[in-house]
């Protein structure tokens, strides 16, 4: 005689638990798998970028020094109020925008070229391609220290060749506008083949029956670029805008490095100091950690307003 257990129906029973169980386990995969899988870059943002910024704001609102982190006075929003009448911050914000436009509008104008002609059939296009990512993968220590002896005033190989032209010689680190142009040359350097190599692919990306087309309606090559290349081109040309634009609010390390031993003022006059090496200045060398705190959330709000006019221009633009 069979005993409960050894049944037919009682196999049946366990089987049919083992398939619920296995269906309900795969729902659980198919619902909570993806969850599991970004988890961790929500655990990092959390860690190392929201709790910083979010820190960084309750620091603007007190009084804090670097020499006592834990004692924390509140002062409200004093600490930006103060940046109103601080010339500093007002000279480092135009000093920002200056070298942001000297940097941008040359560095993207190149890139674009650039991309136009890696985008023809050339011999070795990949070691050409490879060449113009170079200076990004430089570091920026290297490539700061050898601008600041091509720029050299006595013996720069920059104000040489400019002397063999007839012109005399620049102090590019003391001088206003010349320190802003040598700053700019140095990121137009760097970031160049970067864009160039953004714009090469969404070049790659355009249907060639459009520049067929054009072919057949008697467009050259200048028209093409301009009605065909640019036009498709609309979108990844804003994008590399406000990625430039981003990165030339935080330009850091070429005027720090540009200024030599002479920490980070951004020269004797403060002439190419950025917002980022004001920051620097008031939080790691005055050691005043509230009004650094302020400086860093005035320079993220500035960044979503340009963010917010950029997003108007291209909806109106469409």
């Amino acid at each position: 005689m069979l005993s409960p257990a050894s049944s037919p129906s009682a196999g049946v029973d366990a089987g049919g638990r083992r398939q619920a169980w296995r269906s309900r386990r795969y729902r659980w995969d198919l619902r909570f798998s993806p969850y599991a899988f970004v988890a961790p870059f929500f655990l990092f943002f959390t860690a190392f970028g929201l709790f910083p910024l979010l820190y960084t704001g309750w620091a603007a609102l007190h009084q804090v020094e670097l020499t006592d982190p834990d004692a924390m006075t509140w002062v409200g929003l004093r600490n930006f109020t103060r940046l109103w009448d601080d010339a500093f911050f007002w000279n480092a914000l135009r000093n920002t925008v200056t070298i942001g436009l000297l940097s941008t509008v040359p560095q993207l104008l190149i890139a674009l070229g650039l991309a136009h002609l890696l985008n023809f059939r050339l011999r070795g296009s990949a070691f050409f391609r490879v060449a113009v990512l170079t200076p990004y993968a430089t570091s920026v220590a290297a490539a700061t220290l050898v601008f600041v002896l091509l720029f050299g005033r006595d013996h720069g190989m920059v104000n040489w060749a400019l002397s063999g032209v007839g012109f005399g010689a620049v102090d590019w680190q003391n001088g206003p506008l010349a320190s802003q142009l040598a700053v700019s040359t140095i990121v137009v350097w760097r970031w160049t083949g970067y864009n160039a190599l953004i714009y090469l692919a969404a070049m790659q990306a355009i249907p060639g029956d459009l520049y067929e087309s054009a072919a057949l309606d008697g467009a050259s090559r200048w028209q093409q670029f301009r009605h065909v290349t640019v036009p498709s081109l609309r979108p990844t040309i804003f994008f590399t805008c406000v990625v430039s634009t981003i990165g030339a609010t935080q330009l850091f390390g070429e005027p720090l490095l540009f200024n030599g031993g002479s920490g980070a003022t951004g020269g004797s006059d403060h002439q190419f100091q950025t917002l980022g090496l004001y920051l620097y200045e008031q939080g790691w060398v005055n050691l005043h950690l509230g009004r650094a705190s302020a400086i860093a959330w005035a320079m993220f709000l500035m960044l979503l307003l340009v963010a917010g006019a950029a997003r108007l221009v291209r909806g109106g633009s469409r």
